[in-house]
């Protein structure tokens, strides 16, 4: 484990259950899936900031790993005002693109919208270990172990992903093989990784299966997962959240169940 992954590991977010942290995640995300407004989005993000302040990581690490998030919103909201549904007074109309006062808020809403989803999502799993996780989901939640096990070790070979592009990429460089053409050498780099993870994978397999890890019979765990005072104090909290960013919809009248019979 690296230094920053330890420093991120300090905060008192961190130390929680990443079985809580996943139903942390669900219950922020379930009620802002069934509305599409700027209120509750906006009051929820606005809390879920507060939340972060206790996960244990730098603004530096945030900016770095959220900035796809930060980056992908504004698109979003940039495709839904040029072509969302368009209702009120036409600001600009050309060919298919229509941006109105309905596409607008509806572009504002869906914007704030991603934010409020994925941002805990980020930064909640940035202090979450892959082992950590898969004792919770075995032990707490009660998944099969053969899944559990499975996912934990396909996630750990995801690490060696960019060690193993990087030593393709030295290897055809010095073999002088699609030294011209960039979409030509990304591809075939592809292809070789591709290539090398289904080995990988079946080699992995293989001696997992000789281990006994496919073994049937129920399954003793290295280290207990616990589930306490600490964990459910993290769900009321996201529960808390969702309350009050609901309440906030539903009292400023701007609530819009999806779900509900369209106007």
């Amino acid at each position: 484990m690296t230094l920053l992954e330890n420093r991120a590991r300090t905060g008192v977010v961190a130390q929680i259950n990443p079985v809580a942290k996943l139903g942390v995640s669900a219950l922020i995300a379930i009620p802002l899936i069934l509305t599409l407004d700027v209120v509750s989005a906006a009051v929820a993000l606005v809390l879920e900031c507060v939340l972060f302040l206790f996960a244990g990581i730098g603004w530096r690490e945030f900016w770095v790993r959220t900035w796809p998030v930060w980056l992908a919103a504004p698109l979003t909201g940039v495709t839904i005002a040029l072509y969302g549904e368009t209702s009120g007074e036409i600001y600009l109309e050309w060919f298919v693109v229509r941006v109105s006062e309905g596409s607008l808020a509806l572009a504002l809403a869906t914007m704030f919208r991603v934010l409020a989803i994925a941002l805990p999502s980020v930064v909640l799993f940035l202090t979450v270990d892959p082992t950590d996780l898969a004792d919770g989901l075995a032990q707490i939640l009660r998944l099969p172990a053969r899944f559990v096990l499975g996912a934990l070790a396909g996630l750990r070979m995801v690490g060696l992903f960019l060690d193993d592009w990087r030593a393709l990429e030295l290897a055809r460089r010095a073999r002088g093989v699609a030294d011209r053409g960039r979409i030509k050498r990304f591809l075939g780099m592809v292809f070789a990784l591709l290539v090398l993870s289904i080995r990988r994978g079946a080699k992995l397999a293989t001696a997992m299966e000789a281990r006994g890890f496919g073994a049937p019979g129920q399954r003793t765990w290295a280290r207990e997962s616990t589930f306490g005072a600490r964990e459910w104090m993290l769900l009321l909290i996201g529960a808390l959240i969702s309350a009050i960013a609901v309440t906030a919809a539903v009292i400023t009248g701007s609530w819009n169940f999806i779900l509900g019979p369209s106007s």
